[in-house]
């Protein structure tokens, strides 16, 4: 009993947790991505490389993102960081 109890507990945790569940990432002003795909394919580049992009938002705020080159050329968003320009 004593060793089934934690392993129902991890079971309950892990439960809720699944790679469908989590919500995409969607485009802002200054986004690679934003208003649509690029019109150039990145036709030499391996897939799934990372592209980075960094910009500031309208309030002055840098954010940094992440794009990985999906199999069919496209971009897909899958990190986005946004913070002060200058960290205290």
């Amino acid at each position: 009993m004593k060793a089934f109890l934690p392993a129902l507990f991890a079971g309950a945790l892990l439960a809720g947790c699944s790679a469908a569940d989590t919500l995409a990432l969607e485009p802002i002003p200054g986004s690679i991505t934003y208003g649509g795909q690029p019109r150039t394919k990145l036709s030499k580049s391996p897939v799934g490389i990372a592209v980075y992009n960094q910009f500031y938002n309208g309030t002055g705020q840098r954010v940094e993102e992440i794009y990985i080159l999906q199999p069919d050329r496209s971009l897909k968003l899958v990190r986005r960081e946004i913070g002060p320009d200058f960290p205290d």
